[in-house]
């Protein structure tokens, strides 16, 4: 009597799928060594600076405005605010390319 053929399961060729895409992500990370830790500080400082530096245009910005006008509104508070929601966009908006750009490349491992 011959043995049965054994049919590939759907678990044994998912198992050897996944891990197969784990060595490729890992390969990858060896290769791509700016990823490491001192460039996940760099890129926080980044964003952070990119928060910073428009709300304290803003704030130096509504100074001015406030010894050129002297009135009873304060533009320095204004433009202080104005410059943090426009830091605040610009962030979210990098960090959110950034973000697409890693799903992507994620998916360009999983084909």
């Amino acid at each position: 009597m011959s043995e049965p053929t054994r049919k590939p399961d759907a678990p044994d060729s998912d198992f050897a799928g996944h891990v197969g895409k784990q060595a490729r992500r890992r390969l990858k990370a060896q290769n791509n060594r700016e990823s490491g830790v001192w460039f996940g500080l760099g890129m926080m400082g980044l964003i952070g600076w990119s928060v910073a530096v428009p709300t304290l245009a803003g704030a130096a910005l509504g100074l001015w405005v406030d010894s050129q006008n002297p009135g009873s509104r304060s533009w320095t508070l204004a433009l202080l605010v104005a410059g943090l929601v426009l830091g605040c966009w610009n962030a979210w908006r990098w960090v959110s390319e950034q973000d697409r750009a890693m799903r992507e490349d994620s998916n360009d491992d999983l084909a």
